[in-house]
């Protein structure tokens, strides 16, 4: 999953609830307990963070605890490094993500 860590829409039956001022504590409960859901079905979600505010890396890192999956933070110039380095370590090649790769 790329994300600028902002989870701003779920859908209730047929309709959309949205919301993109600040974090909505009904959203990202819903994301966290999809997290979870998939976390028991043995699915690990990989996300990669392209923002740095600080409350939504930290949403980010709470889904990414609740799910046991990988985050990673870069931005936009650096993602294609960072999924291709993580894409390579997952075939089990040897890969070191650095800020200058």
């Amino acid at each position: 999953m790329i994300t600028d860590g902002k989870p701003t829409c779920l859908k209730i039956g047929k309709r959309y609830y949205k919301n993109s001022f600040g974090l909505d504590r009904k959203i990202t409960n819903r994301c966290l307990n999809l997290a979870a859901q998939c976390k028991k079905i043995k699915i690990p979600i990989t996300t990669f963070m392209i923002a740095t505010d600080p409350y939504l890396q930290r949403f980010v890192q709470e889904f990414t605890e609740t799910n046991s999956g990988k985050a990673f933070f870069a931005s936009l110039d650096r993602l294609g490094a960072f999924i291709s380095a993580t894409l390579r370590a997952e075939k089990g090649d040897s890969v070191l993500i650095t800020e200058t790769e």
